[in-house]
């Protein structure tokens, strides 16, 4: 089945926990946890190193408050995007969420995953 055939009640179901699973290895700094749900083209892609150090040393990146808002969702080709109302538990204002998903060997993956 092509993701982008789920309903987007569906779609949210999936990637809510995704996201949220996301958000609190990012905030407890476990780059094992939170890389654990990529494709493995993204896990290729992604400098551990990079993304240590963005843990190390983003308070963004680990104060992502657990509230979150979807904002909607996008279908293309063989992946869905859904875009998320970010916020902080330190820093006052909204981030864009960025959580691309589709199908890799029978299982939902994230393709994409990202803080604006």
């Amino acid at each position: 089945m092509n993701i982008i055939e789920k309903t987007d009640e569906e779609i949210l179901a999936t990637a809510n926990l995704l996201w949220r699973d996301l958000v609190k290895a990012s905030n407890e700094g476990k780059y094992g946890e939170f890389a654990k749900n990529f494709s493995s083209s993204l896990a290729r892609a992604i400098d551990q190193v990079v993304a240590g150090h963005q843990f190390a040393n983003s308070e963004l990146a680990r104060s992502l408050s657990e509230e979150i808002d979807s904002l909607g969702i996008i279908r293309r080709g063989e992946h869905v995007t859904v875009l998320y109302r970010q916020r902080s538990t330190k820093k006052p204002g909204e981030w864009l969420g960025r959580l691309v998903i589709g199908y890799e060997d029978g299982k939902v993956r994230i393709f994409g995953a990202s803080i604006f």
